[in-house]
């Protein structure tokens, strides 16, 4: 249930966000209404689905959600070919982001369990690499055959499109046919090493460092870790080369990557920080949204796109798949409760890439201002110097 409701989110949400573009419709308002909604039934839901709830927003928007999106804005902006279409093609990600969060939330709401409760998967014992190996072998069917069901929409609807409209020409057929094999390669790939070996141990490094005397140390070492795994994420490799694209070289790739760096490091610090503390997650949420979504009335409409575009890119596989277990096996260290504690760590993560990068965008437009009343005041003591003869 909790898949199809998360699909369903992302579905009628990247509707919303093509309606946006041809409307026109300022990503700023809907950010703020949606938004809005979102808190007010996360005060509605259940304590235990709120965390799970901002989680899928984030792991939603992976290496197939991002390109695909992605590339459907800029071709709808390009169709356009209006003063505001480079603009308007960034924002479909953040709208994307949104949906899955409002439709958990609406489960929580509906559905209200009496309580949720998570089950820590046992750690595979393996001590040899014939045992390694025996547990990759195993477990390789399992997500060919679910990378294969996953796919499977996409090429029926490229199918469709190319009987009905015969786009695509021979060479154009033979490379979408080519990404589809690397793709569905490269999936399954990732998908076996993430679940039989990168999850296992971010888990077992989680414990590992929480449990000792030094607990106060997964504050550092997740800020450490978080600042480094933004290079690591597939999406974001996309969206600083589309951004730097788009923008002319305007937004760099180095300085979206140190932004983006820096917001992941703050807030995978915090989220230790509520491991070991037990604080809420909406004392964090609350105010950070609310700071990020002000910042909006004030940055240029691109600089919100890419901003809440990069809050979804930032918590994506990696950070679902090493980070997220990292906190929980520290919170099953230190006795802590897995639902409220560990959950919300990509929430987290997706949030301050909003902060960062629209306060780069303001600190752009502050240098531009400055800029443009040095060179009027120049001008001006130039014209004050210059004599005129009748």
């Amino acid at each position: 249930m909790l898949i199809l409701t998360v699909a369903t989110g992302v579905g009628m949400f990247l509707l919303v966000a093509l309606l946006r573009l041809l409307r026109h419709i300022p990503l700023s308002r809907l950010l703020v209404g949606f938004y809005l909604l979102v808190f007010v039934l996360a005060l509605l839901a259940p304590r235990d689905f709120i965390p799970v709830s901002f989680d899928s927003g984030g792991v939603t928007t992976g290496p197939i959600t991002v390109p695909f999106i992605m590339a459907l804005g800029v071709g709808m902006a390009a169709v356009r070919s209006d003063k505001t279409a480079t603009s308007d093609s960034f924002g479909l990600v953040a709208l994307c982001s949104i949906g899955p969060i409002l439709s958990v939330l609406l489960l929580g709401v509906t559905y209200a369990p009496s309580g949720a409760g998570y089950t820590p998967v046992p750690l595979p014992q393996i001590q040899t690499t014939r045992d390694a190996a025996r547990e990759f072998v195993r477990a390789l069917p399992v997500y060919a055959r679910e990378v294969a069901l996953a796919l499977a929409p996409i090429c029926l609807m490229f199918l469709v499109f190319q009987l009905f409209t015969r786009r695509f020409k021979h060479t154009q057929l033979l490379r979408v046919v080519s990404g589809l094999v690397y793709t569905y390669v490269g999936l399954v790939l990732f998908l076996t090493g993430v679940n039989v070996g990168f999850m296992p141990a971010g888990q077992l490094i989680g414990a590992t460092v929480a449990g000792g005397s030094r607990s106060w140390l997964l504050v550092p070492i997740g800020m450490l870790m978080g600042y480094f795994i933004v290079a690591a994420e597939p999406a974001v490799h996309v969206l600083m080369h589309q951004v730097e694209e788009v923008s002319m070289g305007a937004v760099s790739q180095t300085a979206m990557r140190r932004g983006l760096s820096i917001g992941v490091a703050v807030s995978v610090g915090i989220a230790m920080l509520r491991v070991l503390t037990g604080v809420s997650l909406l004392w964090f949420l609350l105010p950070g949204y609310a700071f990020a979504l002000a910042l909006t009335f004030f940055v240029p409409q691109m600089f919100t796109g890419i901003a809440f575009d990069s809050g979804g890119v930032a918590s994506g596989p990696m950070t679902a798949t090493f980070l997220l277990p990292f906190a929980m096996g520290a919170c099953e260290a230190v006795g802590g409760n897995f639902m409220t504690d560990a959950f919300g760590l990509v929430a987290l993560v997706a949030m301050t890439p909003l902060v960062t990068i629209q306060l780069l965008g303001l600190a752009g437009r502050i240098r531009r201002k400055l800029a443009a009343d040095a060179l009027r005041s120049e001008l001006a003591r130039a014209e004050d110097g210059i004599l005129y003869y009748d």
